[in-house]
């Protein structure tokens, strides 16, 4: 039986989220209907296992969503009414995918939901940080203010998403070429040494047999070889994907040495960052600590905050809640304290973002100018010990003549 995710209106008034199984989405609103709720939107999940690249939800590019709210803002600040500026802007879309969100958008808009309900309906399309953060602006009557922060929140989180892409570029472009090297002298340069080492009547060094024996065996079974290279590529990202899977695959990536202290990082800031505009938008404690973790990419960081919810409804600090995860260093630990001591908890949590840039920044320095070195070092060794198997017997030969 399918699972549902139903955005509702309780009979107090309340805009709640609900999952539900049902036979089909018809029959789930009429139980919902029946329990005195009002249905909103009703939405199936994506099933838990499924295949890469096929099926799920297609995102809206970054780069689209944050000229789309830049453009929100300016329009509302100029005084056009909220359902005009939504039927102007989706209009100037270039993507379909994007127009089509927006024109459901605009239709809920038009009858009287509210523009945060009406985005957090289209399910995991769009991110609930925004969905709740304009819920937050529409509460207190700053959306252009929260429109503005979501948009910096935006920017400076691709700047850095850019920043760790472009380091680690040329790093991964070294081991492409390196693989593809050894496998050009596998596959084609050292089968035409085994007809001339037949001959040979003594028996040949171990390692040339080792190497003349593996490129015998990629030649004889390569279409074998990159079947089960791509079945197996094919099945991890599908277990990746699963609830268990990601959660152990992010856990993997934060213990790795250099790479796992960047993802660490990168997920607090995100945190940090997500946790600043919901309390400056004027989003309660609690309500701002849930959707801050959900904004976290790294599924196992995302659920060990989440650990912090319940201590923070027991009535304890955030800073404590989140020193009990292990997660935050200590002079992140003290900005959120001095931010709590003093009122300032939105403006030290930005501090405390652009604290870990300025780690994620040095870490990507060093990363580079060790991996780099490490990476030539390597594939050196590797292509200059299949060179010497192979031409060792040759020398050895010349030896003896000479």
């Amino acid at each position: 039986m399918p699972e549902y995710l139903c955005r509702l209106g309780a009979p107090d008034g309340v805009v709640v989220e609900r999952r539900r199984m049902a036979g089909s989405e018809q029959a789930a609103r009429r139980e919902l209907e029946g329990e005195g709720f009002h249905v909103f939107n009703v939405t199936r999940t994506r099933s838990g296992f499924g295949l890469p690249f096929v099926g799920g939800r297609e995102k809206v590019p970054s780069q689209e969503f944050m000229m789309f709210n830049t453009q929100l803002k300016t329009l509302l600040h100029a005084g056009l009414p909220l359902a005009q500026s939504l039927e102007l802007l989706k209009g100037q879309q270039t993507s379909p995918h994007f127009r089509s969100l927006l024109d459901k958008v605009h239709q809920q808009v038009t009858t009287g939901i509210a523009l945060s309900d009406a985005f957090l309906s289209l399910g995991d399309v769009f991110p609930r940080l925004y969905g709740n953060s304009l819920r937050a602006g529409e509460g207190s009557g700053e959306i252009e203010g929260v429109l503005e922060r979501y948009v910096e929140y935006q920017r400076m989180v691709e700047t850095v998403r850019k920043k760790i892409i472009a380091s680690l570029t040329y790093p991964a472009v070294l081991v492409v070429m390196s693989v593809g090297l050894i496998i050009l002298l596998v596959a084609k340069v050292i089968p035409s040494f085994s007809g001339f080492y037949v001959s040979f009547d003594s028996e040949l060094p171990l390692i040339t047999r080792f190497v003349l024996g593996l490129s015998e065996f990629v030649q004889g079974n390569w279409f074998w070889l990159v079947l089960g290279i791509a079945a197996g590529w094919v099945a991890f990202r599908a277990w990746s994907r699963t609830r268990k899977g990601r959660l152990l695959t992010n856990r993997w990536l934060i213990g790795l040495p250099l790479v796992g202290k960047l993802a660490h990082r990168f997920a607090l800031s995100q945190f940090s960052r997500s946790m600043a505009v919901l309390l400056s938008g004027g989003t309660p404690m609690v309500p701002a600590l849930e959707t801050a973790t959900t904004s976290v990419n790294n599924a196992w960081v995302s659920k060990v905050l989440h650990g912090c919810v319940n201590e923070v409804k027991e009535g304890r600090p955030l800073s404590d809640a989140v020193d009990d995860t292990g997660l935050a260093s200590e002079m992140a630990l003290a900005m959120i304290r001095v931010g709590e001591g003093t009122g300032a908890l939105a403006e030290m949590l930005n501090h405390t973002s652009d604290f870990f840039d300025e780690e994620i920044e040095f870490a990507l320095g060093r990363i580079v100018t060790i991996f780099e070195p490490m990476i030539l070092v390597f594939m050196g060794l590797v292509v200059g010990g299949l060179l010497l198997a192979v031409y060792y017997p040759l020398l050895s030969l010349v030896t003896k003549i000479g």
